[in-house]
This record gives C-alpha cells, structure tokens and sequence, in this order.
C-alpha cells in the first residue's frame, strides 16, 4: 500500500490523526524477522478502543515476544470507510499499513453488544469473508474474546476460535501453536483449531454443531463425540507475575480514558445480582503496593500523563487502598499529577482518601447508587444504604467537589412505581446541600439489561414501552435546579438485550442490518433502530423470546457451554434470593458462599498485604511566587504528518513532550492548576509551518540548546522545535497582520489567466454562522490581500488577519478558484515565516 495513496486520504477525513499509527510507545518490528505478524482490532472508533486497557496488555505481551509482531486496527469512521470504498484501498493496521487481509491472524477485542456490525466493517473493508466457513488459507485467522464473549453465539461463526477468560498467558499459547503450526508447513486448518480447543479457555465454534428444537431453543452438540460440551473459563491467577505494559501507548486527540492507569485489582465478590463482570471476573486478585509503585515509577517518566487511574471494578475496595494513594501522592504531588478512581463506592472511602485525591486538582466523583429504594437495593444486593450514599457525597461536597454524577437503573427486577420514585427522592435529598446553595448532580439512567452468568440471567428485560414511560418519568420529575438528567436510549438498550442473550440464528441478523447499513450503533447519532426493524422482520425474530420473556431455570440457554466457573447452583439460589430480598455478603470478610470459583489452591482471593513501603510526606507542587518564573519563547515546526494534528491534539502532545522531556515548567495557582505553557496564533487541521511560536514558563535555569534536545527526542514525528531562547516575562504575542501561504495544487495546473478574477471579484462572499448561530459574510475582496503565480501547480496566498472570522487558504480555493471541497483539502499549504520573526535555520 502506497504512502502516498494514504495521505490523499487522510487529507480528506474528519479526524486523520486516528489513522497515522506513529503514537508516542507504538512497536514497529522488521517483519522480515518475525514469524507471526498479528492484528488487534477493537470494533469502534479510535478514541474508544484506544481507552480499552485490555488492548493495551496484549499489544505489550505480544511484542515482548521476539518472533511475533503486533499491530492495531480500529473500527474507521463513517467518512474513512466512504473514501476507503471510493478508493477500492483495503483497511490497514496502523503501525505497518499492512492490510489486514494480509495479516496472520487478527484478533477483536469484544466489550460491547451493539459494536456487533462494526465488526463487519473491518472484515468488509480488508476483503475478508465474514464467515469462518468461508475463509480458506488465503486469508488470516480471525478470533476473539472480552466480556461479550460470555456469550458468543450471535457472532460465533464469524470467528474461528474464541477465548473465554484473562487473556495474558492464552495469547501466547494460541501465538505460538500457530508459529509450530506454521513451521510444520502444515495447510490443514483444522489442525491448529484442534490444538487451540485442547487450549484451556479456547472456544472453536465449528466443532460445535447448533440445534434448535420446535420451541426455538438451541443446543449444542460436539462434533467430536470424546470431547464434553463445555469450554471453561482461563483465569490468571496471580496478577503480580503476569505482564504489565510500563510503556502504554499515548494516543493521539482525546481518548475517553486519557490518563495512565493502574489495574489495582482484578474481580469483585460484592455479588451485585445484576452485574455480570463480578461474576466473569471472580475471584479478587489485587496487585501489590509494591508492584503498582514500581509500573508508576516507569510509566510516568515514558508517557508524559497528568493523571494515575486506579482500575478496578471495586476500587474502593483494595485492601491498601489508603497506603497506595499516598504513596502515589507523595511521589507525584510536586508534578501535578493527580489520582482518581474510575467510580466510588458509597461507604468505601474515608474522608482521607478523599484528601488524597483532591490534593492536586479534583478530579471526577461518580457514585452508582443502581436503584432509588434500600428495598431495591436489597433485591440486587447491592449492600449500601441510603445513609451511606447520602454521607459519602456530602462529604465530597464539603471538600470542594462541585459536580457528583449518579447513576440508577430502571427495570430492575421486582421494580416497582415506588422505586422509581425513590431515585427522584434521594436525588432531591443529595442536592440540599448545607444553607441555601443548590448542589451540581448529574443523574444518568440506563435500561437493566439481563446478561448471562449472573442470578438475573433468567429475567424478562422491561418492555421497550416501558422503558420510555420510566424514562420520561424520571426526566420530567428531575427538571430540578441543578440537575442535569442523562439517559441510554431504550431501543439501543432493547438490541444490547437481544444480542446479550441471542443464539445463532441472531448470526444472519447482524449481517442483515449491517447491510442496510447500520453501524456504531452504540452511538446515538449512527443508530438507526427503523433499519434495525426492518432486519429483524426480513430475518424472522422474535424479539420477546429473547429479550422480554422470563427463563425457565431448567431450560437450556445459549451460553450452557460456557462455564465461568461460578456453578448454576449458586446463581439459582440467589436468583431466588432476591425475590425474597435476602442479602449476600461479601465474601472477602471470610465466609465463603460457595460460588464455585475458587479451588482454594491456585484459583483463590489475594489480597494485597500492608505496604512495606516507608511512609513518605506529600510535597505538592509548586506555583507562580514559590519558585523562579523563566520563560523561554520556542519556535516549532508543523510539518508532515503533524498537519493532521488540530490545534488541541498537538498542544496536548507538546505538553507531554514536556513532561517526558522533565521540563520543570511552572503551574498556575488555584482549584485546577494549569501548566504555564501558551501558544500563539492557532495552526489549523491541515496546514504546515516552519516557524510557529509557543511560550514556556519554567522554575528552573535550562541552557536553550538543552531545552531544544531534550523537547525534540520526546516531540511526535513532523513537531521539532527550531530555535529557544529566554525572553522578558513583558513579552506578549502580537497578532500579525497578514499571513502568507505557499499552496501546491498537485493534481491541477493553475491557468494564469484566473489571477484576472482578482480584479473583478465582486461577490466573492464566505457565509458562517457565529456563535449565536446569526448568519454572517465576509467579503473577500478584502481579506484577500495577494495571490502570485509561482508555478503551473504553485501559488503564494496573502491574507488579511484582521477579520472577525479567520479565514484559510482552502475558502480562498474553494471560493476564488472554484475548487471542490476535496480539491482543496488534498492541496499542500505551508504557512510562509511572517516578517520580523526571530531568524531560524533551514531544518
């Protein structure tokens, strides 16, 4: 695949930087010395599947291995996949550009039902069937696995093989039975796929054949009469011997999880009814203070973060919670670099941890109180009160949080119209602060969606119709000062419950709608639930069987096969637990309830011991009057690849740069301090400059050669800076007058004779709307300075920068020359050094 093929396209697209693949800590191997080159694909958009940690661990453990490469690939955006097909360019993967139809093996992390036709897309985009049935040797061995995969058979035979369980050790034995296989010159697939299924936690969907009876009901059969009907869950058992990247990926724009994260723990035995990762991910397995401080200790140093997430289902609940956060705090207070916890539990957080986490800036607070009534609560054994909820975010709000988001569900079992009013209740109550002010809630609602391995397996999911009534319930008794109400839309909620607990005939289904063109469906925007009626009619489903309709316990379900080793027996009884309103403790306070899980020898709870870690103090960081203020003025360029960054995403990666660089630089007072560091003139998507400006604020004397050094071995590719020196703190940034561009059009000849349209150019008018959505003009005739002819493809543009609105040399093409928006788009514009710059280097 050429370069230059790609950069057209890119040129053209909404967001290119999510294509690039020259991230700070990617891995590019020589693929002429490794013998398995491997995909990860995670089917969504960039900034969602590079926030999915579990990609990252693969990624790392894979290229750790000396004869296997591993790349990426992500779901393309609606406008990537339009010039894609326009182009007939197959999908690449990011590092290498290697069509994915070209790889050995390509491997989808599954975390989301209503991600199911984004997985078609990557296979339709590469030329790959989607059927593992119909795949030969030429092509490459697709597999899977996540949380999703807890029930794989809607997309079963799209996949060759499936893992069920942690994946860190499986991957390598999958990775390396493929290489023996390889090696053997061996042409039998099947071959392989028998030594993957003799795998412990490897499912191969085509040595299980599907039946259905004259109910509708499938069952499975083995097609190898020796081999029981069951495919048992992997687990890794011991967290602190498994790999761990301590050099992740830094991803390019804005990820949803933008920050450095710290698995803590792995399972939870809370035994929240309705949630299925604390059943799939059981026992507790919690890493050391020792291990986490020492990932931190490399992490920090190779990614330029400002923030630490602890991950954990239950992050309140690790055993050295207290120790580990100020440990953290002690080490990286005086950086600004803040902790926080992905959610908190009501009851699970002292007052101290809450200084901990507030002692650089206050980072979110979010709480899942599930249901509004302590009978509720009881039913889904959630096992917090009222009291506790309404103690824990009353003290986040009197230590200086100004926003807490709450999240609730509707159509739990045994839900009632006084529960829902509950919700509204306890809202009311959290929102009464102390005097007369009004606290800042962020309520967010979402349908209860049963899923397999849980007590609630067996549940009738609420009716679409019922779904709305609760949610328009609740978002008219919560029009309330202060109160910002959020909801899932029902009919996405109605599809994730159908595929969660579908079978096979649900395969044609997804194929179907995916070929009227339904994609991200979980994204409210792209869905379109009228295409998604229209697969189902022409395909056949019934809806209520498999999301409405309550199970029968003795019935056969479609994911009896797999075995996440919590027993039926157990979930059975706390099926009927709930009914009576019965809790469960938890087990980590020493009586065991028999789940099934542990053998209590090597699959068992571990939790992590006091830290032997000496206390330290936290120093926080310094400010403006506490240290030195120098500045340094930098001058950068933006060429090449870097064109694709918008101005956000390359301040972002500059910051970075200088905090992997160890840049002292100087932070702002207040509640959130912010890095003194400011950029002149905004560079937009698209366009290049050798001469741009930035002022940096320091506490400490750098030499300008170092600072040039050090900023340019951390800097992305096509950003270095140029030229550095101190300047006076009374320096500001004068906005220039005019801007000049040189533009090459290199798929066109410019006819001369268009530089007559500058003498007759009445009309030459750009519209926009402003910020309060008036339509405005701005009549080019005069911001459009100067236009030379420098060539038969290349021009010099000079305009006018004392506009309202600024205006770009692609309005001049588009508007002056008559170029289509894409014409313009795939021109090279380089922004020409203004007159009066510091004098830099040709680099």
């Amino acid at each position: 695949m050429t370069e230059k093929l790609i950069q057209d396209i890119l040129s053209l697209v909404e967001k290119p930087s999510r294509y690039l693949g020259t991230e700070i800590n990617i891995q590019k191997k020589n693929l002429n010395q490794i013998q398995l080159h491997m995909c990860l694909a995670f089917p969504d958009l960039y900034e969602i599947g590079t926030s999915h940690f579990g990609m990252q661990i693969l990624y790392h453990i894979l290229n750790n291995h000396s004869l296997i490469a591993a790349e990426r690939v992500f779901a393309p955006a609606t406008d990537m996949e339009y010039h894609l097909r326009k182009s007939e360019t197959l999908l690449f993967s990011l590092e290498s550009k290697t069509p994915l139809k070209n790889m050995d093996i390509i491997g989808f992390s599954l975390l989301y039902e209503l991600n199911y036709t984004n997985i078609l897309t990557i296979l339709d985009l590469s030329g790959i069937p989607f059927f593992a049935a119909e795949r030969d040797n030429t092509f490459p061995l697709i597999i899977a696995g996540g949380p999703c995969m807890s029930n794989p058979e809607p997309v079963a035979d799209f996949f060759d093989a499936i893992v069920i369980g942690d994946g860190e050790t499986i991957i390598i034995q999958m990775a390396e039975a493929w290489i023996s296989w390889n090696q053997a010159g061996s042409k039998n697939r099947n071959e392989l796929l028998k030594s993957w299924s003799d795998l412990e936690g490897v499912y191969v969907p085509l040595f299980y054949k599907a039946h259905f009876d004259n109910d509708g009901f499938q069952t499975l059969v083995s097609v190898f009469p020796e081999k029981k009907c069951i495919v048992k869950r992997i687990i890794e058992s011991n967290l602190e011997t498994i790999p761990f990247p301590d050099k992740p990926v830094v991803p390019y724009g804005r990820p949803i999880h933008d920050r450095l994260r710290l698995e803590i723990a792995r399972g939870c035995t809370r035994g929240c009814r309705f949630c299925q990762a604390g059943m799939i991910y059981r026992p507790v397995r919690e890493r050391s203070v020792e291990k986490l401080l020492s990932i931190a200790e490399k992490s920090i140093p190779q990614t330029g973060y400002e923030d630490i997430s602890l991950l954990s289902l239950s992050a309140g609940d690790y055993g050295c919670l207290s120790s580990l956060m100020q440990e953290l705090m002690a080490r990286y207070a005086k950086d600004h670099i803040a902790i926080s916890l992905p959610s908190v539990r009501a009851g699970t957080l002292a007052p101290e941890l809450l200084n901990f986490i507030k002692e650089v800036r206050k980072t979110g607070f979010t709480i899942a109180p599930e249901a509004g009534t302590q009978r509720l609560r009881n039913v889904i054994n959630k096992n917090v009160t009222e009291t506790e909820i309404i103690e824990t975010v009353s003290q986040a709000f009197e230590m200086g949080w100004q926003i807490i988001k709450l999240y609730f569900m509707t159509g739990l079992p045994t839900e009632t119209k006084e529960d829902l009013q509950g919700i509204v209740d306890l809202v009311q109550i959290l929102r009464k602060g102390k005097g007369q002010r009004l606290r800042k809630i962020n309520v967010s609602v979402t349908t209860f969606i049963p899923k397999p391995h849980v007590p609630f397996q067996w549940a009738g999911q609420i009716s679409l119709a019922q779904s709305k009534e609760n949610i328009q319930r609740l978002k008219q008794d919560l029009k309330m000062p202060g109160v910002d109400f959020k909801w899932q839309i029902p009919e996405a909620g109605l599809l994730e419950g159908l595929f969660a607990r579908g079978d096979r005939s649900l395969t044609h289904l997804i194929v179907a709608a995916y070929q009227k063109g339904c994609r991200f469906d979980g994204w409210t925007e792209q869905f379109h639930y009228s295409k998604w009626l229209e697969a189902i009619e022409e395909s056949g489903i019934d809806l209520n069987f498999y999301t409405t309709r309550q199970r029968d316990e003795n019935e056969n379900l479609p994911w009896d096969h797999i075995h996440s080793r919590v027993t039926k027996e157990y979930l059975v009884s706390e099926w009927k637990k709930s009914i009576n309103g019965q809790i469960t403790e938890d087990c980590r306070t020493g009586i065991c309830n028999d789940c099934g899980v542990c053998d209590f020898q090597t699959i068992k709870t571990r939790l992590a011991i006091s830290s032997r870690v000496e206390p330290a103090s936290i120093t926080a960081g310094k400010t403006i009057g506490e240290y030195q203020d120098i500045m340094y003025r930098i001058i950068y360029t933006k060429r090449d690849q870097a064109k694709y960054f918008g101005h956000l995403e390359m301040v972002i990666s500059i910051l970075r740069a200088i905090r992997r660089a160890g840049i002292p630089v100087l932070y702002s007072g207040g509640f959130h301090p912010k890095p003194r560091v400011s950029f002149d003139d905004p560079l937009p998507l698209g366009i290049e400059s050798d001469s741009e400006l930035c002022t940096i604020r320091v506490t400490d004397y750098i030499r300008p050669d170092d600072m040039i050094t050090r900023m340019n071995q951390h800097l992305p590719d096509g950003i270095r800076v140029v030229e550095c020196r101190i300047s006076s703190k009374k320096v500001h940034s004068e906005k220039i007058s005019e801007i000049s561009y040189d533009v090459t059009l290199p798929n066109l000849c410019l006819d001369k004779c268009k530089k007559d349209i500058l003498d007759n150019r009445d009309g030459m008018v750009v519209e926009y709307k402003d910020k309060k959505g008036k339509l405005k003009k701005i009549d080019l005739t005069y911001i459009l300075h100067r236009i030379d002819i420098l060539d038969t493809n290349r021009m010099n543009i000079v305009i006018r920068n004392d506009s309202e609105k600024t205006i770009r040399p692609f309005d001049i093409l588009t508007h002056v020359f008559s170029l289509s928006e894409q014409e313009a788009r795939q021109a090279k514009v380089v922004k020409v050094t203004p007159q009066g710059r510091m004098i830099i280097n040709n680099v």
